[in-house]
């Protein structure tokens, strides 16, 4: 539930918020060691191609179902066809995934991953989904629900918010 703020624009978190605020951090040593987690393979195809984790976040998708449309690849990243059209372009040019001609509609790119590199990305997704997995089996189907649409309530609120100092608290004097 939305929580007022108390004294003058800014809305502070409730102490409900807060705990969940405090929890974010533990999650950061998670996030910035995917790569050290990296099969060698991988690590140095990243590393040799400049990729980052943008990149990353498409092989799962492709790992779940392939191959898939760039159109449906934008949307499940939820990211602008051009931007998914750059990302994909970058792992084929690294070697991860290839494109083709959808034969049933050929104005249509489909993706997946480069069959030469699809065991080492398999381990490495799998290695990495497993404490998001275990979390999530461990909850209730409503739970579950929950949980999956307040992440991807943030992510969104993250990707939209304003670039600049808009909305930022004052710089320190």
């Amino acid at each position: 539930m939305p929580h007022a703020a108390k004294s003058g624009k800014h809305r502070l978190p409730t102490p409900e918020e807060t705990e969940a605020i405090g929890l974010v951090p533990l999650l950061a040593p998670y996030i910035r060691q995917a790569t050290a987690e990296m099969p060698d393979e991988l690590r140095t195809v990243f590393e040799t191609h400049n990729l980052t984790a943008r990149h990353g976040a498409v092989l799962p998708q492709l790992i779940a179902e392939q191959p898939l449309a760039v159109s449906e690849l934008a949307q499940r990243l939820r990211l602008s066809l051009s931007t998914t059209s750059e990302l994909v372009g970058a792992l084929d040019r690294a070697g991860l995934v290839e494109r083709r001609e959808d034969p049933a509609n050929r104005r249509r790119t489909l993706v997946a991953v480069a069959e030469h590199r699809l065991p080492v990305v398999e381990a490495f997704i799998a290695t990495r989904s497993r404490p998001l997995l275990r979390a999530l089996d461990s909850l209730s189907p409503r739970d579950r629900a929950g949980f999956i649409a307040g992440l991807t309530a943030w992510a969104r609120e993250v990707r939209d918010r304003p670039a600049g100092r808009e909305g930022k608290a004052p710089a320190p004097k």
